[in-house]
């Protein structure tokens, strides 16, 4: 009787195990399929890279030289514009005009003798009575 639950047995470990190997075989196929893929996949991308590569180098150089030839020119034409404009720029302070809702203080600034913004200029910023005056 021993034997005969014995042979019962592995028949149906080898019943249950077939479709297990049948499950683990097509596992394995849907991994060797995934496995071409993207070896075809890197295969295409690298070509396609090695022939962006030589187009890269030209595009490369192109920028390099439209640097040089258009955008430091332009930025020295820029420079030279805003100098020549600075020195035909008179350094008059306008007349002040004390409007009543500009340069209103409410309460005191906490720095300095709290009449002046943090950033206050002497020669272009008015207080709320008048430039301040400074000889030069």
């Amino acid at each position: 009787m021993a034997g005969a639950s014995i042979s019962i047995t592995s028949r149906r470990l080898k019943a249950s195990s077939a479709p297990a190997l049948l499950v683990s075989a097509k596992m394995a196929a849907i991994g060797r399929a995934s496995q071409n893929l993207l070896k075809s996949a890197a295969l295409t991308q690298s070509r396609q890279l090695s022939a962006a590569a030589a187009h890269g180098e030209q595009a490369a150089k192109t920028w390099k030289i439209l640097s040089f030839v258009v955008a430091l020119p332009g930025v020295a034409v820029c420079m030279l514009n805003t100098y020549l404009r600075i020195q035909q720029h008179s350094h008059e302070q306008p007349e002040f005009v004390p409007y009543s809702h500009l340069r209103i203080r409410s309460k005191r600034f906490p720095w300095g003798d709290g009449n002046k913004s943090l950033f206050h200029n002497s020669h272009v910023n008015a207080l709320p009575d008048g430039y301040e005056h400074h000889d030069h």
